[in-house]
């Protein structure tokens, strides 16, 4: 029996392995690695005791991951200034067998910096008894440092096996689908899926949780009545198994706010904007003493129902020392803004004064096969008359802004660069035109990734530049970056693949891989002539200041620079005062004596 048991730390991941425990009662430990059954393993997250203090105060902001196979499946919320934190979190998670332990990692939340790494512990999933809930006390290790004394987490846990019941099997279908699920046999689906890790790419700022357990995406069933599955269809777990699944993902773009409510005493307020959608919460910076305050922060929202949902925000005043001010609150409705669109929206704030502008983009994140992409809008013929009748030079007048039609084809990359230890990355793409920004899936463990999707966008200005970036996907930091391509959109040479050598960040110089895209461009002339009069669309989204270590280091070198000249002038004069030698101290004070007389 497991009750109040210390288990085994990340850095004995062999023995976990290798150990037998005996215990008593219906014991799962003797049930073969092999066994296809699946398991349903409820775990409530109790709380923690004695954790390390990683903040100047002496305290933490302690919040737990539990990782399955080395994908994350669960993230609670942080306690914040608690070494002892309470979290009664519950989490329901689908496994196919009992090889893989639950992993445990506990960190320490700061804001707008790396998080500080607390400890880990392993939970041996063989040693559980069926069908009885297990107290189980893990002690947490460093691998580094496995001498320190890191507390405790305290768990319940249930494993219950699922063999022999009717199960749902998920996936999301094609939409190209020839046929409907009614005309398929009884044990056959045909179909395609995708599943996707959660990401959390913070170019701002970091989300204090991300959404709990990975059970909320809405998908089609289908359900058997026979246990042996074809190879057409995907069990449920192991589509669990990558974690989070998301149906889009939802970019915004906070640029300004208008005449916000004073909240000080000097008639100015230290507003900053808090969003939320479902568990998934992000904060802006601060920005002190205005009223009108210019952010211009980047946040990435994962979708997880088809119908969208309510992005709660509110703004607050930051008062140091006591509990900060509301200013007033907005919603932004989801299911009423078209995907792959980006939105400007002017907010007005409710039970308060002022305006939010934000700019809103919808991807949607379906990963689709090579077939499905080939039904693109210029492949299709009635659709590809339709644009070009839309840009023809008899529409002229017909909504000056619309310039041209630009659809962008990011196929595939090779030779990336390797981004983790593992020696892969875990790349995706960033396609922008002006404001406008979507992006693809991730690609796992890859440095040739395919990715297959087509995006499209209206155009402005011709005068404009595409930029592809492609990024290295990491869960617990912001997303490396990998290589970037910049191409004016008068450049492209319609329906042509090309490849594309990635460059650096200031396009200054080539770095490592190549990305294959195919373009087309279609436009009125005489739009575009006119829209080369207006001046040229700002960009809201503005590259985040980061500290680069070879600018510090190049500061560095330049300060020892100054202060040794300072230091030799010192020696210098020193040693003329001590007659080091006699006639260097002599000439100097000649010319010390020459200086006062002519003055």
């Amino acid at each position: 029996m497991l009750d109040n048991c210390k288990l085994k730390s990340a850095c004995n991941l062999p023995v976990i392995y290798n150990k037998k425990i005996h215990t008593s009662g219906t014991s799962n430990a003797d049930v073969p690695l092999a066994d296809p059954g699946m398991y349903q393993l409820d775990i409530t997250l109790k709380r923690g005791q004695s954790l390390a203090a990683r903040d100047r105060g002496g305290t933490s902001d302690p919040y737990v991951k539990f990782k399955i196979g080395g994908k994350e499946v669960f993230r609670s919320k942080i306690i914040h200034k608690n070494l002892n934190p309470v979290w009664e979190e519950k989490a329901c998670l689908l496994v196919d067998h009992l090889r893989e332990p639950l992993y445990i990692k506990v960190f320490d939340y700061d804001f707008g910096l790396q998080d500080d790494f607390m400890g880990s512990a392993f939970l041996d999933l063989t040693q559980l008894e069926l069908n009885r809930p297990t107290d189980v006390t893990l002690t947490l290790k460093d691998p580094h440092y496995p001498d320190h004394d890191l507390g405790t987490i305290l768990l319940s846990v249930v494993l219950t096996p699922k063999e022999g019941e009717h199960r749902d099997v998920t996936m999301l279908m094609r939409k190209s689908w020839k046929r409907s699920s009614k005309e398929l046999s009884e044990n056959e689906v045909v179909g395609s899926y995708f599943s996707v890790k959660s990401f959390f790419w913070r170019t701002r700022s970091r989300p204090a949780f991300p959404v709990q357990g990975f059970c909320r995406a809405e998908l089609q069933s289908a359900h058997y009545q026979n246990a042996q599955l074809q190879t057409q269809s995907l069990r449920l777990s192991d589509v669990h198994r990558k974690s989070h699944l998301w149906r889009g993902i939802v970019s915004i773009t906070l640029i300004e706010g208008r005449d916000l409510k004073a909240m000080d005493s000097n008639g100015l307020s230290d507003p900053y904007v808090k969003f939320r959608l479902g568990h998934q919460k992000y904060k802006s910076k601060i920005m002190p003493k205005t009223l009108n305050p210019q952010w211009r922060e980047q946040f990435d929202f994962h979708l997880y129902e088809e119908r969208g949902g309510i992005i709660d925000i509110t703004a607050w005043d930051k008062d140091a020392g006591k509990r900060d001010d509301f200013i007033g609150r907005c919603q932004i409705d989801l299911s009423a803004l078209s995907r792959e669109q980006t939105h400007k929206l002017e907010l007005q704030l409710e039970e308060g004064e002022g305006h939010l502008v934000l700019l809103v983009t919808l991807t949607a994140s379906a990963t689709v096969s090579i077939s499905d992409l080939s039904i693109s809008s210029l492949e299709d013929q009635k659709e590809r008359e339709e644009i070009l009748k839309r840009y023809s030079p008899l529409r002229i007048f017909h909504n000056l802004k619309d310039v041209g039609f630009l659809q962008v084809k990011v196929i595939r990359a090779e030779g990336l660069m390797a981004a983790d230890v593992t020696g892969k990355s875990d790349p995706f793409c960033v396609v922008e035109l002006n404001n406008d920004r979507l992006l693809t899936h991730t690609v796992y463990k890859n440095l040739n990734p395919e990715w297959n999707k087509v995006f499209t966008f209206n155009i402005k200005d011709i005068h404009s530049v595409l930029e592809v970036t492609v990024y290295d996907e990491d869960r617990d930091r912001s997303a490396d970056f990998l290589g970037k391509v910049a191409i004016p959109l008068l450049s492209i040479q319609n329906g042509e693949q090309k490849a594309y050598v990635l460059k650096n960040k200031q396009l200054t110089g080539p770095t490592k891989g190549v990305i294959y895209l195919e373009i087309d461009v279609i436009f009125n002339a005489v739009k575009a002539s006119l829209r080369t009069l207006i001046p040229k669309e700002q960009k809201y989204i503005e590259e985040e200041n980061r500290l680069s270590k070879q600018l510090l280091l190049r500061n560095f070198i330049r300060m020892k620079r100054c202060v040794m000249v300072l230091v030799n002038a010192a020696y210098y004069v020193n040693s003329c005062f001590d007659w080091a030698s006699p006639p260097r101290s002599l000439a100097a004070f000649v010319d010390l004596y020459r200086t006062f007389i002519n003055v």
